[in-house]
């Protein structure tokens, strides 16, 4: 699969304990979204941040470190991104889902860069 130009990054911020079924809540996406035949996801855990309940968590010492957050991407064709947001509203996701248009300059699976 190749992808390029104009598409959609969908960001969604959970907290790293947040779980869904007893596994985490941000594996549950990413597999969600490789089922869902989506060009790609990529989970970021933060060290540092707070949300709308206004506390600060961290990693740094002396602090507690729980419920950091955790970033999972997805970028893939505006359409795609916008049909696979259905598969999220079961989940206990109390954290922020943004939108944004990118540019994709470069993106190659590694079948159609080993041929």
């Amino acid at each position: 699969m190749t992808l390029h130009g104009r598409a959609l990054r969908l960001t969604i911020i959970v907290d790293d304990t947040d779980t869904w079924h007893h596994k985490p809540l941000f594996t549950e996406i990413v597999h969600r979204a490789h089922a869902f035949g989506m060009a790609g996801a990529t989970v970021f855990r933060g060290v540092e941040g707070f949300g709308a309940t206004s506390v600060v968590h961290t990693t740094r010492l002396l602090s507690m470190a729980d419920d950091l957050p955790t970033a999972v991407v997805i970028v893939d064709e505006e359409d795609r991104v916008r049909a696979f947001m259905s598969q999220l509203d079961e989940l206990p996701i109390n954290g922020l889902i943004t939108l944004q248009e990118v540019e994709v300059v470069h993106y190659k699976s590694q079948e159609v860069a080993a041929s």
